[in-house]
């Protein structure tokens, strides 16, 4: 049987296609499978995920765990791997709303974000995908954990329109871990974690340029645009990860 993952740093990637996974989570929602998830993976994540238990519970039981960084490709590439290509949270998102537009009977739920924001989705996605039904939306309060009531507010409106997909614009790894803890009482077929991607989707945040996109330097001009946010992660979590890449390479390869 051929493996459609390999291990970095003992978290399970897939080194499926774009297109391929697209087909994956196309195939659950057409069979009715429920409550599957997916999670974007990049050195941040697997970093932050190493001090947080649920965190690390999160990506490892995923049923689908994308390379959402070029880290995560050099990774594979250094350990002469199969993961040959960057997939994002909004690779994923315009791939699967395709999917959905063109088969013109799903719906979807957006979860997360501001009032605003989730009023200009609605807008573009009626104009971007117009046969998706958008089941409904919500912008839960502004904590960095839920209580039991406000998770039941949410549960109930979700589950009361019973969307086909779930987006959830949360941070990381609030949204992961949401996701992990509350799946199992949704009535969803697919979740899918994708934080930034509402503002990128709206126009609120701009992505970088393609050419830095396809260089594997998307993060650099965000990190110019938001220095005191995005600092940790390009200053502390990247070396760290690759720091632990290199002591992981040596160890397999007999030299310790």
């Amino acid at each position: 049987m051929i493996k459609s993952v390999e291990y970095v740093l003992d978290f399970p990637v897939t080194i499926k296609s774009l297109k391929d996974c697209i087909t994956q989570i196309a195939g659950w929602i057409e069979n009715g499978e429920r409550r599957k998830y997916f999670i974007c993976a990049n050195p941040h994540s697997l970093e932050v995920a190493k001090k947080d238990p649920l965190f690390e519970q999160a990506i490892k039981k995923a049923d689908l765990v994308v390379p959402d960084g070029i880290g995560i490709v050099f990774a594979s590439k250094i350990t002469k791997g199969n993961i040959k290509e960057r997939i994002t949270g909004i690779d994923i998102f315009k791939g699967l709303n395709n999917y959905l537009n063109q088969c013109g009977k799903y719906s979807v739920f957006f979860l997360g974000s501001t009032e605003d924001t989730l009023d200009r989705i609605i807008q573009k996605m009626g104009l971007d995908f117009p046969n998706i039904r958008i089941a409904g939306v919500y912008s839960p309060p502004f904590k960095q954990e839920y209580n039991i009531e406000d998770n039941q507010i949410i549960i109930e409106l979700i589950n009361k329109v019973k969307p086909d997909v779930l987006w959830v614009g949360m941070t990381a790894p609030k949204q992961e871990k949401w996701i992990y803890q509350n799946k199992n009482k949704l009535d969803v077929k697919f979740l899918g974690p994708i934080g930034a991607v509402f503002d990128f989707y709206t126009g609120k945040v701009k992505r970088s340029h393609p050419i830095f996109q396809k260089t594997g330097l998307e993060w650099l001009p965000r990190l110019l645009r938001e220095p005191g946010r995005l600092w940790r992660r390009t200053f502390i979590s990247h070396p760290l990860f690759l720091m632990r890449l290199l002591k992981d390479v040596i160890k397999k390869r007999g030299f310790v």
